[in-house]
Order: C-alpha cells, then structure tokens, then sequence
C-alpha cells in the first residue's frame, strides 16, 4: 500500500482530491517503479486540483507534474534499484499519474539520472518552475547573452516558482538582474536572491503604442506574457532576446514586429514537457553548478500531501512564493 493525492469526479461533474491508501497494481503502466521522495506544487497541478479538475481527462488520477526518487524495480537497462531519478514533463501529471503519490511507474525513457552533487530533495526544491529557468538562461546565453554588457537582464514575474530561481541563477552567474513584482512586501525577498533592481509591475503593465522604446535590458526571462511581454519587447537592447515561459499575463501577444526587424530581437520559446533527453541532462548538470543552494533553500515553503489541496487553490490566486516543496515520503 503507498499514499497518493487522489482527485475524483463525482456524477455531478464535480472534483475532489484527497489522501488515499492505494494498492500498487493500480500504477499505470511502465518500465520503471520509482519510490518518490519529493515532489513540487506547479500551476499546473493547481489546475488538475482544483474544480473542474483542469488538465486531468481520466478519473480518478494522481496529480503531480515533476518528482525525484529512488528507482525500485526496472524492465529497462539504464536504471537499476537504488538508482537516484527526477522527472519532469511528459504529461506526467496531466495524462499520466504523477509525482503526489509515495510511488509512480513512468517511461525510462521519461527519466533524468539524478547529478551526483544533488539530493533529491535539492531536485525537487528545484523542480518543473526552477528546470524551466535554467532552460531560459541557456537558451538566451544560446543567443550570446554574457555577463557584463552594462544592461540588466530583466525577469518578469519573478516572485513565482520560475522568476525566482532565475533571478538566482543569473544572480549567481554575475548577471545585473532587474526583477519585475505587483508585491512589494516581496522585494527584500528578491533583494536576497540576488536582483540589482526591483522594478513595480505597473511600470510595464501599460500598453504603449510605441513599438520601440529606450534600450533597456540586455534580455530577459519572461513569465507573465501578454501586454507585458509585448512591452519588454520593445525595451531589450540590440540584438537581446526574451525566452518566454509562461502566460500568466494572458496568451494574446498586442506587439508589433517592430522590435524584430529594427533592434533583431528574438523571442525564444522555452518548452520544458516535450525537451530532448540530452537537453534535459544538460540542464540538471547547470542547476547543480549554477544554482547557488543556499539561495535555493530561502525559496522553499515545505508541504506534505495533505496540505496540496489548500495550496493548489492558492496558486490558482497568485498567492505562492517561491517553491512549494511537498515532502512525499512521509505522507500525510
């Protein structure tokens, strides 16, 4: 028997999520058993949470995007029992049970193996949001951001999961970091990780219609969207990029392609569910080098399974700082 945040669907239509006792055989299919230690609270599983139950299309279902743990038993060559893993993506979570149960069967092919300097609680604390940051920073270093350019690099959204760990990994990485907040009571809390800058959200929110403004960031990791990102497109010096990885802002986009064709900027997409297996190895051995543990550590709010509920309504409301860490291995 394990212990599983289980959301169900009632003739109503209506959803409710719980902790459970499950048998095993009620794991879906896979090569690969995984004793999960650490999982992490993403806005997706808010979504799969919450009312109406989101992502989720299959009842009941075990939510839980990402997790880390130890492999038990393995149908595939590339892991063995004992084996360190974390999992990110892959639908795990929305399609396919995930990481809010004690136990999970996925996909080999789904698996990262853990970096050796990183323990499973680290990898998590980490998680979906902070593997999604490192992609940002790689793929605008990708497009020639260094360090020293005399412009910051700005983050939007930055009190969130994302924002955070990538104000602390450029921080780290001897980046000017401008962080953009709609919460002052955040800003020591930025100050900490690292920013140079703290930038009030309704300095960006308003639309302008100038589709080109003064040069100010060097690039910038975006996790809000919508007129925001149409705005910051406008301000990223000659030749800067933006990765864009969220929508919080809303998934229109009221730009012109001004910037484009004018400054050569580039808006890059950043992916984190469908990544390629060596991108994804890559990117764990930067957050293990990259990312400053102590920083990562001021970001964490712990949670155990019992408390996901109340949580995914609050990231449903904006109302999570940093990183929810949910300690699975000791259940409720």
């Amino acid at each position: 028997m394990f212990e599983a945040l289980v959301v169900e669907k009632d003739e109503d239509g209506k959803t409710h999520a719980g902790v459970q006792e499950l048998e095993e055989d009620r794991l879906p299919d896979g090569e690969v058993t995984v004793a999960v230690e650490y999982s992490t609270l993403n806005y997706k599983d808010g979504l799969c949470i919450g009312p109406g139950g989101g992502l989720v299309r299959d009842y009941p279902h075990v939510p839980g995007i990402d997790f880390a743990g130890t492999v038990e038993r393995s149908d595939d060559d590339r892991y063995a029992p004992g084996d360190k893993v974390v999992l990110t993506g892959w639908r795990v979570g929305e399609a396919h049970w995930g990481g809010f149960a004690q136990k999970a069967r996925v996909k080999a092919d789904w698996l990262v193996p853990l970096p050796e300097t990183l323990t499973t609680r680290q990898a998590m604390a980490v998680g979906t949001a902070g593997f999604t940051a490192m992609l940002a920073v790689q793929a605008l270093e990708d497009q020639g951001l260094r360090p020293g350019g005399g412009k910051p690099v700005l983050v939007t959204g930055a009190s969130g999961g994302v924002g955070s760990v990538a104000v602390a990994i450029l921080s780290h990485l001897g980046y000017e970091v401008a962080a953009v907040t709609g919460r002052p009571e955040n800003e020591a809390y930025l100050t900490d990780l690292g920013a140079s800058q703290i930038v009030p959200r309704e300095e960006l929110a308003e639309t302008v219609k100038r589709p080109l403004e003064a040069e100010r960031w060097a690039g910038c990791v975006d996790a809000v969207g919508g007129a925001m990102l149409a705005r910051v497109l406008g301000q990223i010096a000659y030749g800067g990029s933006v990765a864009a990885v969220g929508l919080a802002g809303g998934s229109d986009l009221p730009a012109k392609n001004i910037p484009f064709l004018l400054r050569g900027v580039n808006l890059l997409g950043i992916d984190s569910v469908m990544q390629p297996y060596d991108n994804r190895v890559r990117a764990w051995q930067r957050v293990a080098t990259d990312l400053p543990m102590d920083k990562l550590e001021a970001m964490v709010e712990p949670a155990t399974l019992k408390d996901l509920p109340n949580l995914g309504a609050r990231i449903l409301e904006g109302k999570v700082k940093g990183r929810v860490l949910v300690d699975i291995a000791s259940g409720m």
